[in-house]
């Protein structure tokens, strides 16, 4: 016996298997402007009662410190690996735990006018989970949170779950928990 699941017990994906090898957890390019602000977001992903869920993917995409996405062909459009700047794979470990590094996105307004505050895209693919969860982290400490498009979609009692809070023991430090369910469910947006 192989320990690898069969297909009858396959209740998959099984990210611990094929894809944590090949995280990226660092979104910090090696070339970037003087301005750029590098931050670190730790937290955890749980389920409806706090208890940890391990075996998933975070899937990360974030704008650079101006509010631009990456353009294939660009210069500076991937991160020397081949990879999509602004992109990285976070793994969570078997007590739900993450934890990255990131340029903090910049202020994004669309040709509409509509303002996007400084966030990160944020696709959850676990096991057992048919369709990837989409969401967004915002930073607690942005003015532009108030004005951001997107943001105001969400009843005021529900935007604390997509806020990363600085923590102000630490350097550059947000803390941001992922909760599937219950009554402080992270909102998750349709895709």
């Amino acid at each position: 016996m192989t320990g690898l699941p069969t297909p009858s017990q396959t209740v998959g994906p099984f990210f611990s298997i094929g894809l944590c090898p090949n995280a990226l957890s660092h979104l910090v390019p090696d070339r970037r402007s003087p301005a750029a602000k590098v931050v670190s977001v730790e937290g955890r992903l749980v389920d409806g009662e706090g208890a940890p869920v391990p075996d998933a993917i975070l899937e990360i995409w974030r704008a650079d410190e101006n509010g631009e996405y990456a353009a294939p062909g660009n210069e500076g459009s991937e991160n020397g690996q081949g990879v999509p700047a602004g992109f990285a794979r976070i793994t969570v470990s078997e007590q739900g735990e993450f934890a990255f590094s990131t340029v903090k996105p910049g202020s994004r307004r669309e040709p509409g006018g509509a303002v996007q505050a400084p966030h990160l895209v944020v696709l959850i693919f676990m096991r057992g989970l048919l369709m990837h969860l989409a969401t967004r982290i915002y930073f607690s400490d942005e003015a532009a949170n108030g004005e951001d498009a997107v943001l105001r979609l969400v009843p005021q009692d529900r935007r604390q779950t997509l806020m990363a809070v600085y923590a102000p023991d630490k350097a550059n430090l947000f803390r941001w928990d992922v909760r599937l369910q219950g009554a402080q469910e992270t909102v998750f947006f349709a895709t």
